[in-house]
């Protein structure tokens, strides 16, 4: 088990707690039109959705449920009750299957290889250890399925001096400003970045997916 699995679980309760306070505000401030198309691409960049097992991990006030693909089987978490009323309200309206959880990204509540694929739209610069969130959601994935990541994210080695101390501010308010998706992945030999791309903002919002290898025999 690598290092940082074995530490203590991070605290959620500030996120929690910021988060609550964020959740009338949250569909004004994530469902701009450039944020909403965002999620869309994201969900494109994969298709054969049908009978899929899918779990949407930090789904916040539901925003991805109108554009969920139909024909899967969808389950959302999200640490904040405030949220996941919202969440419920959206699927509801929409008419859109899905089961809805308290859950903690960096602890998931599911068995090994459970789903087909897992979304992480805005999530892995929310929480306080993204690269444990990254390993639950590899843990639950089954080999070949795929992990779609939304999200902003620094490139290796760059300096970027007023986005890490923004992250000074910003990181037990809402998000953070200095993650290095590629730090990492680092310590993940069976997650392949199988799609990377330009999301937002000139590039630092990138379009992420990863696969799951198959397990090679050695027998």
């Amino acid at each position: 088990m690598p290092k940082h699995m074995q530490a203590k679980l991070p605290s959620t309760q500030p996120l929690r707690y910021a988060y609550t306070l964020w959740a009338p505000f949250y569909d004004v401030l994530l469902g701009a039109s450039a944020i909403r198309q965002a999620r869309k691409r994201s969900l494109d960049l994969l298709d054969e959705w049908q009978d899929k097992h899918v779990l949407i991990v930090g789904m916040g006030t539901g925003l991805d449920i109108p554009l969920l693909p139909h024909g899967a089987h969808f389950t959302g978490i999200d640490i904040t009750p405030a949220m996941l009323e919202r969440a419920r309200k959206c699927a509801q309206d929409c008419g859109t299957p899905i089961e809805i959880h308290i859950g903690n990204a960096m602890q998931l509540d599911f068995v090994d290889e459970a789903f087909d694929r897992v979304i992480l739209h805005l999530i892995l610069a929310v929480v306080p250890d993204p690269q444990r969130a990254l390993a639950e959601a590899a843990r639950v994935l089954k080999p070949g399925g795929e992990i779609l990541i939304l999200d902003k994210f620094l490139r290796p080695g760059q300096k970027a001096p007023l986005r890490r101390a923004l992250n000074i501010l910003t990181r037990n308010l809402a998000t953070r400003t200095d993650v290095v998706l590629e730090d990492i992945l680092s310590t993940y030999e069976n997650l392949k970045i199988i799609h990377d791309q330009p999301a937002l903002l000139r590039g630092w919002f990138r379009h992420i997916v990863l696969r799951k290898q198959l397990e090679i025999s050695t027998g």
